[in-house]
């Protein structure tokens, strides 16, 4: 039996990039020490925050949603609530709902759902059966988004939370690379910089790989939606899953190393790729052009 190196408890991981053999307590404390780190760091709390945590159910939001109730819920003038957002994907979707339900109820947390059905009249599933020119996860991840903030800011939220771990992070960094999307990686979050209509987004995981987080959750028996997505198979993320994570397991701690690095560079991406002056799509949300990209994909999209 390994013991834990900073106690005589027995170890339930072994953290590879650091070496370090840790017992559940010990594990729990280095995963939250992190986490407060990154909130202290994202949020200049003044009093009177709002904090809106985008869950979906799955082990990476369950998480997030405990740790920011955890480490910022005593606090009298935070409020905290969470968003789900509904896409429409049968056998998946309306199974999650009920798991983020019940753990918001038990954190006396409020609990928002928005659906694409509500706000574009179509559901993913409609989205997927339909001819488009771009993959389902593209149409998802835009409607998405722009559904969360259309929520949190509806609700007043200060900030968004989101469940995006390291390993999602250091995916993002790289595709937008790989794709020459330079000016994305100035976008990324979390975002130090607020935009009228635009509610700044937070990454309190962003130091906490994937396995970590699916440990976590099982240390704290936290309840988690664990369904795949039935479209997940069809990104292109997926590619850059698998590269990250060879790398990772050849040279453990090239993740942190990814996101050190993107960290250094984030200062001079901001300066030369300034926030695009933003107006108002006839939906209400904020938008580049005229019309918001989900507005422009779904009319297309009923269009063909």
């Amino acid at each position: 039996m390994t013991s834990c190196d900073k106690c005589r408890g027995r170890a339930i991981v072994h953290i590879r990039y650091s070496g370090a053999h840790l017992c559940k307590s010990h594990f729990c404390d280095f995963v939250e020490k992190r986490v407060r780190h990154e909130l202290r760091k994202q949020i200049e709390l003044k009093g009177g925050e709002r904090i809106a945590i985008a869950v979906s159910g799955g082990k990476d939001s369950t998480v997030a949603q405990h740790l920011v109730h955890k480490i910022l819920g005593p606090r009298k003038s935070m409020g905290l609530c969470a968003i789900t957002v509904d896409e429409g994907i049968s056998g998946y979707r309306e199974s999650s709902i009920p798991v983020v339900a019940r753990n918001s109820r038990r954190l006396g947390m409020d609990h928002i759902v928005v659906s694409f059905a509500e706000l574009h009249g179509i559901t993913m599933d409609e989205i997927a059966g339909a001819e488009r020119g771009l993959a389902t996860c593209s149409f998802c991840g835009v409607l998405r988004r722009g559904a969360m903030n259309r929520a949190a800011r509806e609700w007043k939220a200060t900030h968004l939370a989101t469940g995006l771990n390291l390993d999602d992070t250091c995916q993002s960094i790289l595709m937008s690379f790989a794709r020459g999307e330079v000016e994305r990686l100035a976008r990324l979050g979390p975002h130090r910089k607020v935009q009228k209509g635009l509610v700044p987004r937070i990454q309190p995981l962003r130091l906490i790989p994937e396995s970590e987080t699916a440990l976590y959750a099982i240390a704290n028996e936290l309840e988690y939606h664990d369904l795949e997505c039935p479209y997940a198979p069809e990104a292109l993320r997926n590619q850059y899953r698998t590269v990250i994570a060879q790398l990772e397991d050849k040279s453990p701690g090239t993740r942190h190393s990814i996101l050190k690095s993107y960290d250094a560079l984030l200062p001079a991406l901001e300066k030369t790729f300034a926030p695009s002056r933003l107006r108002v799509c006839t939906c209400g949300e904020p938008s580049t052009s005229d019309k918001c990209k989900a507005c422009e994909l779904v009319e297309n999209l009923k269009r063909k």
